[in-house]
């Protein structure tokens, strides 16, 4: 796949450099060069680049300028700053306000192609979470007005527009995902990532690679170097999902991270600064872990500014009726059909159900119900169909 870089540098010699290098790494990158700021910007209002180098001593317009005016107009471009010797402290500056990285004056070539191999991993893992994000968000929403229900609701919208941690406790299947999806979807990272691990489902020996990355040659299989997810939320929220199942090893760079805002690749230790809100959320009882020593009491802490539990669907048995209907417009849109209605003693059947799997489990006997029962589900049906 093509990758478009522009290079944005008032030295024809310095341009030329760069663009025989990046030509020669990998014949899939198109590059295009820009004699000065002014210019540059205009490349970038027409064109959807996947990287900008960019000088920061330049005239008519500078590199912080130009790092400013593209924040605004295209965020999601990453941003290698082109420094001086003199220039050093003000590049260390742009990564406050946004830059990928930078790299010195005249470019080494080993630093400049892993900082661009890394800043287009970046941006295609950006890009592949906006895609998704469009996909999905909408399948996100938090159905029901009991009581527990409302009081989750009050915590989110007093909780979301800042920066605190939010540790999400409840059963499988009560939809704890929801309550991390809606804490990032009212907040003001909500037009960046939402990068989501289920640390259970991430063999242990792999689980740091997967959230900080790794270098080429770090280990058996490591062919090339690979951002990781806290990069890929760097401006947004992470979400780490059974986070009670991650190993202590990995608890403690978790807890580094945390603690600096900074994470190192596996086999590098080169810090990388991120920007990230943490979210996590479990099924066990922490405190329990933490007496058994499988999880760390300080990372408890840092994690759990914030509670909210989610209640199981047992504890919450009025939202049975609303929930029905939910699914049932859902899972009849997805199956091309119309909405089947469910008669009132069907509903009240339901509602007096063991829900050991909660809304995962609710969701699945719906569906179920709307497949293999009549026009209008009835309590017959339920008797018929919904067996568990």
């Amino acid at each position: 796949m093509t990758s478009k870089i522009l290079i944005i540098e008032d030295e024809a010699a310095i341009r030329r450099v760069l663009s025989k290098i990046l030509s020669e790494e990998n014949s899939n990158y198109k590059v295009t060069e820009a004699t000065d700021g002014l210019e540059g910007i205009e490349l970038i209002k027409d064109n959807d680049y996947d990287l900008v180098l960019c000088d920061i001593k330049m005239p008519k317009m500078d590199g912080v300028e130009v790092l400013e005016a593209m924040k605004k107009i295209k965020p999601e471009i990453p941003v290698v700053m082109i420094s001086g010797h003199g220039d050093l402290d003000t590049a260390v500056n742009t990564m406050r306000l946004g830059a990928f990285d930078y790299i010195s004056k005249p470019p080494d070539l080993n630093r400049l192609l892993n900082t661009v191999r890394n800043a287009l991993d970046r941006k295609s893992l950006v890009v592949e979470n906006k895609r998704l994000k469009k996909k999905v968000s909408k399948n996100y929403e938090m159905i029901g007005d009991s009581e527990l229900i409302v009081i989750i609701k009050n915590i989110i919208e007093k909780v979301a527009p800042t920066d605190a941690r939010v540790l999400i406790t409840g059963g499988n299947g009560t939809g704890k995902e929801l309550v991390a999806h809606w804490l990032h979807e009212k907040s003001h990272r909500s037009a960046a990532p939402f990068i989501e691990v289920n640390c259970a489902a991430i063999p242990g020996e792999l689980i740091e690679s997967e959230l900080f990355g790794h270098v080429k040659g770090s280990f058996t299989g490591a062919n090339k170097d690979r951002a990781g997810k806290f990069e890929a939320a760097n401006g947004g929220t992470i979400f780490l999902d059974e986070i009670g199942d991650m190993s202590l090893n990995a608890q403690a760079k978790v807890l580094r991270a945390l603690q600096e805002n900074k994470i190192q690749r596996v086999g590098s230790d080169k810090d990388i600064k991120v920007d990230v809100r943490i979210l996590a959320a479990t099924n066990k009882d922490l405190k329990t872990e933490i007496a058994e020593n499988r999880f760390r009491e300080d990372l408890y802490h840092r994690l759990a500014v914030i509670l909210v539990n989610v209640p199981s669907l047992n504890d919450r048995r009025e939202d049975i009726p609303l929930l029905i209907n939910h699914f049932a417009a859902k899972i009849a849109k997805e199956h091309g059909g119309t909405s089947k209605e469910f008669a009132d003693k069907a509903v009240a059947k339901l509602q007096n159900y063991d829900w050991t799997g909660n809304i995962r489990e609710l969701r699945n006997v719906v569906e179920r119900l709307i497949i293999l029962g009549g026009d209008k589900i009835s309590e017959g049906d339920v008797n018929a169909f919904a067996s568990k």
